[in-house]
């Protein structure tokens, strides 16, 4: 198991190697990650692509991706290729796809053609008071 997102809230299974593997017949949201450094640092993994999909082993893994040439060059090698997966426990196409951009906005995945940024603006959120909870004490900066 993997932990990935904003402060690390989403267990993944995984990373397995992807050449190997095969896909489940289930709704998920995954990560193609590769290792960097291999020799030196093993056990240091890079998100290189996130995507979500309704049934897994329609998505043409391991390399029938539509996406799959570019996932290659980016770790040098179809074998230094790893997924994990997470299956939303009673989530919708829409809460895989929130999961999906967050993963995105934190992760910047290079072979994504989609890119999200972190911040919010108050506008978004606007004031607001309430009884049970004082004001807001996030920072707007993502990286402070």
């Amino acid at each position: 198991m993997i932990r990935l997102g904003s402060l690390a809230g989403y267990p993944f299974e995984g990373p397995r190697i992807l050449t190997g593997w095969t896909a489940p017949q289930l709704p998920a949201v995954y990560a193609i990650m590769c290792r960097p450094d291999p020799e030196k640092k093993p056990q240091e993994f890079a998100v290189i692509y996130v995507g979500h999909g309704d049934d897994l082993s329609k998505e043409g893994f391991p390399l029938k991706h539509r996406h799959a040439p570019s996932w290659v060059k980016r770790a040098g090698s179809k074998w230094n290729l790893h997924i994990c997966i997470y299956e939303v426990p009673g989530g919708l196409p829409s809460h895989r796809e929130q999961i999906a951009r967050e993963l995105m906005a934190v992760y910047r995945p290079t072979c994504n053609e989609e890119k999200y940024d972190q911040a919010w603006k108050t506008e978004w959120i606007g004031e607001y008071s309430a009884t049970t909870t004082g004001p807001l004490t996030t920072d707007r900066d993502p990286n402070a």
